[in-house]
């Protein structure tokens, strides 16, 4: 356990309440199922505005924002991030609200914090769902990952930014997903956005032991046709692990739950209703 809320008392409570990521919890009258759903880098909780009313006919809620992201702004400052750091303070807010275990939510690198969290707090977590899951790095992400770090001290942050999100949905039918991820990452600071990006600088390494490391636990993955970086390397990954299931979503990119809410929502409440 992280806290121990009683020791704390009511003001104790309230700084460790204070300094924590924001988040938001929807109850359900009957369910004791939690769902908890991580964005991805530049996105926030709002990310998730097509699946909220779905997930809460059947379960219990939770929507974070990660350290930089939306309304988790004020927190105390470290000069470098890791993603260890980031799914300790996922895994203090779902001990912060006494959730025993939950089924995690991910969407692009959401998906790594939440392989983090299962590596380093695996009775948390029930089951992983992915939507455009990082998986592996190809040559051609590999390619772009490195022109990103070249262009990165000579580009504003958010010409970086819109770069890459055309890249990664480069077609008509992506627009709303790119939209929505532009529009939230307007949202960052400059040096917040230096302090994730410098994250990508050992991801090739950090996916393979991820990978290693969590290949015992139940995870879906539901990746869009069109997502052009990632699809071929969750195929690889999938393939010959019975713990893991994947569905392909057609004339669908990155962005599975904003395309395609219908198809994702179905899918996705479908596999958490299995593992009850």
């Amino acid at each position: 356990m992280f806290f121990n809320l009683k020791t704390l008392g009511l003001f104790g409570a309230l700084f460790v309440f204070l300094r924590m990521l924001h988040h938001k919890v929807l109850t359900h009258p009957n369910s004791l199922e939690w769902t908890v759903f991580i964005h991805g880098f530049g996105g926030s909780s709002n990310v998730w505005f097509k699946q909220v009313k779905a997930f809460h006919e059947h379960f219990n809620v939770v929507l974070i924002d990660l350290r930089g992201h939306g309304k988790s702004k004020d927190l105390p400052s470290h000069r470098k991030y890791s993603f260890e750091l980031i799914a300790r303070e996922v895994a203090e807010v779902i001990d912060y609200l006494k959730i025993q275990k939950a089924h995690f939510i991910g969407v692009s690198l959401g998906s790594i914090i939440i392989r983090q969290v299962a590596v380093n707090y695996p009775k948390m977590v029930k089951s992983m769902i992915f939507a455009g899951a990082i998986t592996q790095l190809d040559v051609k992400s590999r390619f772009f990952l490195r022109l990103g770090r070249t262009l990165q001290p000579v580009l504003p942050y958010m010409a970086l930014y819109k770069l890459f999100a055309n890249i990664m949905m480069p077609k008509k039918n992506h627009q709303e997903s790119r939209n929505i991820f532009i529009g939230e990452a307007k949202k960052l600071m400059n040096q917040e956005f230096k302090r994730w990006f410098k994250l990508t600088g050992r991801l090739t390494k950090y996916l393979s032991y991820l990978y290693h490391e969590n290949k015992d636990d139940k995870a879906l993955y539901i990746m869009g046709s069109e997502d052009h970086l990632f699809v071929g390397p969750a195929k690889e990954i999938v393939q010959g692990n019975p713990n893991l299931r994947l569905e392909i979503v057609q004339e669908c990119g990155h962005v599975v739950n904003v395309e395609q809410p219908d198809a994702f929502n179905k899918i996705a409440i479908d596999f958490i209703q299995k593992q009850t």
